[in-house]
């Protein structure tokens, strides 16, 4: 389903025990899964993923400029693909200028809190783990406000691209929220060295890794050790409830500090279960689609596709351009 503005949470189920009941009611899990499922229509981020993944694996190995003006002309090209960037895909795409001088820059907002930015870098940890290609991640969505690029450092906004490198590169996962707080200097350097909405991203900066201290250090992942101390949360009730605890506005996951904190919280606690990845991920009561996403994509890099039911991805939409431009990934980051 559509994600909600925070005026709107009344049009969508909220409560994670009624979305279990329907779900059983319907078969579980299992009967669910025999649907062929799509990217959906709706569903842009997904879209953008993929437009940023395969920026990333074209033929020419571009960086800086170059690689952000290519990733702005796939952004918006994907989003003409879908019904135009202004109707269908998030309002910082159609502010994209691909071709002019920093057309792929977009103005601060101050209001960008969303979490569409987490759900789509994880590709770029892919291509080459945090190192050189690290510094790059997709726009939208942060824990306070985004820079001023529509590609950006992660750390602030590609929590995805740290644990997608712990994934592929054999960094435990318990790693990956302290790795994210040691380099958000390092997004801050690139903040400042841009020069752009320097003092709007210095007002809002400290709270995206204020919260996710906070947050670390209630888990023992602080020092970035373990073992977690990840409280078992066994109903949809108490889960509902522990989620909306980090949340803004009362919709747990839709912002771009919570979403990948209920995505971590849903890895650490399901271990290889996919179906408890699911009822901890995608069934409850907030953005779930954005945590599942973002949980899918971190689980499916350490467990693969075996445990996962088959009609869930045998009958993608574009399964044939995912599984070309993964492959391109990997043969990009291994050099073969």
């Amino acid at each position: 389903t559509r994600r909600p503005s925070p005026d709107r949470y009344e049009a969508y189920c909220t409560a994670g025990a009624r979305i279990h009941e329907e779900l059983r009611a319907l078969g579980g899990l299992s009967a669910a899964s025999n649907c062929a499922p799509r990217l959906a229509a709706d569903a842009t981020t997904p879209i953008l993923h993929l437009a940023t993944a395969e920026g990333l694996s074209s033929g020419e190995r571009l960086e800086g400029d170059a690689l952000l003006q290519e990733l702005a002309r796939r952004y918006v090209a994907a989003m003409e693909g879908h019904g135009g960037a202004a109707n269908r895909g998030p309002a910082e795409t159609s502010q994209l200028r691909p071709g002019e001088p920093h057309g792929y820059r977009i103005p601060f907002n101050p209001t960008g809190t969303g979490c569409g930015a987490a759900m789509r870098s994880l590709a770029i940890g892919l291509r080459s783990g945090c190192g050189r290609w690290g510094g790059v991640s997709p726009s939208n969505g942060d824990g306070a406000h985004p820079p001023p690029t529509p590609l950006q450092v992660p750390g602030r906004i590609g929590r995805g691209t740290v644990w997608g490198a712990g994934g592929a590169w054999g960094y435990p996962l318990s790693c990956g929220g302290a790795e994210l707080l040691r380099i958000l200097p390092h997004a801050w350097d690139y903040v400042e060295g841009e020069g752009v909405a320097v003092e709007e991203n210095a007002a809002a900066w400290d709270f995206f890794g204020d919260t996710w201290r906070r947050y670390l250090e209630s888990r023992g992942l602080l020092g970035g050790g373990g073992p977690p101390r990840v409280p078992s949360l066994p109903t949809p009730e108490e889960r509902d409830a522990e989620y909306v605890r980090w949340a803004l506005g009362g919709w747990a996951g839709r912002s771009g500090h919570d979403a990948p904190m209920v995505a971590l919280e849903a890895l650490l606690a399901a271990g290889d279960s996919w179906e408890e990845l699911c009822a901890r991920a995608v069934l409850h009561g907030g953005d779930n689609d954005s945590t599942g996403t973002i949980a899918a994509g971190c689980w499916g890099l350490r467990w693969g596709l075996s445990r996962v039911p088959p009609g869930m991805h045998r009958h993608l939409e574009y399964r044939q351009r995912l599984c070309h431009v993964a492959h391109r990934l990997h043969a990009l980051a291994w050099g073969h």
